[in-house]
């Protein structure tokens, strides 16, 4: 049963844009941000003054703290709702859960979502390395070295002892998104990878290879989320409807974490789920954080999309493309597609939207009508669901 109090079908998707994606020199991310906000407005035909609400989250280029006063001031706006969120890679689905939640109470009508970043041109290799371990914890974490992917392989490792997850099934992992790629167009990686490339590649942290590891890349997406009402009002034909959400957070340590191969996405989805009305069974598409290839494999298990433990076979029987299962990131994810931080996360939902709305080109699924996207971050300690919906679901 749903709960009366549910945000579901209150807030509806009703425009989403892009920057140039990938390596965009010379442009920062507040400029990344504000042209996919262009796009964003004129997919939903609405002004800029009729947004009332900003959400965005940090960008590691930007000087801005508050990065949604820069952004609202640049382009020219003064709403009455903003807010800067910080929980790393969780920050997309938090924004799109906090945004439906803002319109249901009425804080805000219309509601602007958005984030720039330019990790690629914007920042030195050894600049992106330093604040990425910056991130870490200062005493404990950041003297001995701890960067992002030395925390994931750490997840990963375990996983393969427990469950006798391979390192085929991890690359296989890369290889089918990179197959989703190619028929992306402006995808940032789009020559042809086999299990023998990733498994060939140079080591980053056991037992990541370098094509294990996500895209460093610039962009940004933005949406523009306003109440179901509003949408007839404006006669929106084919909205996304926000239906649920969930989040859980678990640590900040990945020390403190009791186990390390199960996150809580499994919490999150599961209140995810139950807001919207609907089961892992029932979604027929889905978004998941992808910034290295072991995480995909948890995080299909944690969602519910196969049994604990099992992720890597079902990896290897191609349950995540098209004819599977559950068709995950068919755009080619952080791990082929691009990714400029927390841009990439949302560009999760940027894709999911365009199966739910029927405008994936090539790479359409055959008529998709409930879609997941599950953002997570700071070696799986922050965990976001969120579920869309097309009208017929509500």
């Amino acid at each position: 049963m749903v709960n009366k109090k549910s945000i579901r079908g209150k807030a509806v998707v009703i425009g989403i844009g892009t920057s140039p994606l990938g390596r965009v020199p010379g442009r920062s991310p507040l400029w990344l941000a504000a042209d996919a906000t262009r796009n964003a407005l004129v997919d939903a035909g609405i002004d800029k003054m009729q947004i009332d609400g900003v959400m965005s989250g940090h960008s590691f280029a930007s000087p801005f703290h508050r990065f949604n006063v820069a952004l609202s001031e640049y382009i020219g706006i003064q709403p009455t709702f903003s807010n800067t969120y910080q929980v790393s890679g969780a920050t997309a689905a938090t924004l799109f859960n906090i945004a439906a939640a803002a319109i249901d109470t009425g804080l805000a009508e219309t509601i602007l979502i958005s984030m720039g970043d330019s990790l690629l041109s914007g920042l030195t290799p050894d600049m992106a390395l330093r604040s990425m371990t910056e991130s870490r914890d200062q005493q404990y974490e950041m003297p001995f070295g701890i960067p992002v992917s030395n925390t994931f392989a750490m997840t990963a490792a375990r996983h393969m002892k427990n469950y006798g997850t391979t390192s085929e099934q991890l690359a296989e992992v890369a290889v089918i998104h990179r197959e989703h790629a190619m028929n992306t167009p402006g995808a940032q990686m789009t020559k042809p990878l086999t299990v023998d490339d990733v498994l060939s590649s140079k080591m980053v942290s056991t037992p990541y290879h370098k094509y294990d590891c996500s895209l460093v890349s610039d962009g940004g997406v933005s949406f523009i989320v306003t109440s179901a009402e509003r949408a007839k009002d404006l006669g929106i034909e084919n909205p996304v409807y926000i239906l649920g959400g969930g989040e859980c957070y678990t640590h900040e340590h990945i020390f403190k974490k009791e186990d390390i191969t199960t996150t809580g996405a499994k919490r999150s989805s599961e209140l995810a789920y139950a807001r919207a009305g609907v089961t892992a069974d029932d979604i027929d598409t889905a978004g998941v954080y992808d910034c290295f290839t072991g995480t995909v494999i948890m995080m299909l298990e944690d969602l519910g999309f196969c049994p604990k433990g099992e992720g890597g076979p079902f990896v290897s029987d191609r349950q995540i493309t098209y004819g599977g299962k559950i068709p995950i990131n068919t755009h080619g994810g952080l791990l082929s597609h691009c990714h400029p931080g927390i841009p990439g996360s949302l560009l999760h939902f940027y894709e999911v939207i365009l199966q739910l709305r029927g405008q994936a080109g090539d790479r359409q699924l055959q008529g998709p009508e409930l879609g997941l996207v599950h953002s997570l971050g700071a070696g799986f300690a922050t965990n976001a669901t969120t579920i869309l919906g097309t009208e017929s679901t509500l």
